[in-house]
């Protein structure tokens, strides 16, 4: 791309999705507006645009990640009840990796606004670490605040086998609600 000429509208979407496409690792806003030399809010709009093409693009703390299909692995999801300080966060994401699981997602039920559904989207160590810098960095508070440490993660993984052993290192260390 020319440095100093800005990439417009349906062209820069599709250069997003591309770029999406063949990235492994999540891509910030400020990222893409920087490579398509427009703000970050423009980009905020085109990921908006693209998701209302019905393009699996998620938003992560990290960065956005577009959601690639591989028909060869089959993954197996499953949703676990969940209860602990926010001090403890990054121990129980770090259980959960570690027995090869993603965390999509944590949930909670809002007295006032009802389920709200927040991207995690982390399968690693490294990628835990970023999350949990975020979180102090932006001084954002964790959704499980709002409900007194209770909330739910959707995890995913290879195999069933897998999911158990990640829930039963979570009940071992009292995180899970029975």
């Amino acid at each position: 791309m020319a440095d100093q000429k800005k990439i417009l509208g349906e062209e820069r979407r599709s250069f997003i999705l591309q770029q999406l496409k063949d990235s492994s690792e999540p891509l910030t806003g400020s990222e893409l507006a920087a490579k398509t030399k427009v703000s970050r809010q423009v980009i905020v709009g085109d990921i908006t645009l693209l998701k209302a093409k019905n393009e699996p693009i998620i938003a992560t703390s990290q960065g956005y990640i577009y959601l690639k299909t591989s028909s060869s692995t089959p993954t197996f999801e499953r949703t676990i009840a969940c209860k602990h300080s926010p001090a403890d966060t990054e121990k129980e994401l770090n259980l959960l990796v570690d027995h090869g699981v993603l965390v999509k997602d944590v949930k909670i039920e809002h007295s006032v606004y009802g389920d709200l559904t927040a991207s995690v989207m982390v399968a690693n160590r490294h990628e835990v670490k970023r999350f949990m810098e975020n979180i102090t960095s932006t001084k954002a508070s964790l959704l499980s605040e709002l409900t007194g440490g209770y909330h739910l993660h959707t995890i995913s993984a290879s195999s069933l086998e897998v999911l158990d052993q990640a829930e039963q290192a979570l009940k071992k260390e009292g995180f899970i609600i029975e």
